[in-house]
């Protein structure tokens, strides 16, 4: 069994629905390194990272300390929003969040299997930095709960699965958020 420690990316300099590819604020930089202190106590492990600046970021207090490069990895980005202005992707997100992944449309059904594909995959114990939606995703998956959003999980916490290579267990849920994601 491979052990998947999938750490949600720090907090981000800009909101979703401000900004496209924001990096980190200096809370989120300060949550990057909290999350690195945590799992650089590990025996050092790949490192996989969504492409997005946010995770990237978030990755690289890890990566010094166990002297490693993140791969990126497209297949834990962040759900693809469609192409709408800025200030209704917040909106449109929420939409998302409060269904099921059964009422989403097509191409949003066929990213969660992508995200649940590249996590089942994964053959030896890794840290994955990932993003809320993609995180409960992998929660859903494990649990066999539709629901787009199973739990809030806060900046910089870190969730653990396993997989077996066809499935994955939730062994832990990271540290919830004490707001609501919006």
């Amino acid at each position: 069994m491979a052990r998947i420690y999938m750490v949600r990316h720090g907090k981000a300099a800009a909101s979703w629905a401000d900004s496209t590819d924001p990096g980190l604020d200096d809370t989120g930089r300060g949550e990057a390194q909290a999350a690195a202190d945590v799992l650089s106590k590990l025996t050092p492990m790949a490192i996989l990272s969504s492409p997005l600046a946010r995770a990237r970021e978030t990755a690289q207090p890890l990566e010094l300390a166990w002297s490693l490069h993140a791969r990126i990895e497209p297949g834990v980005a962040e759900v693809p929003s469609p192409d709408i202005p800025l200030e209704g992707r917040g909106a449109w997100l929420r939409g998302i969040m409060s269904g099921t992944w059964a009422e989403a449309d097509e191409m949003r059904r066929k990213w969660r299997d992508g995200v649940v594909a590249t996590l089942v995959k994964q053959p030896k114990d890794c840290a994955i930095f990932s993003h809320f939606v993609a995180i409960n995703v992998a929660v859903g998956a494990a649990t066999g709960d539709s629901r787009a959003t199973l739990f809030q999980p806060a900046n910089g916490s870190i969730t653990i699965f396993e997989t077996d290579g066809v499935s994955l267990r939730l062994i832990e849920k990271g540290r919830e958020a004490e707001s609501v994601v919006r």
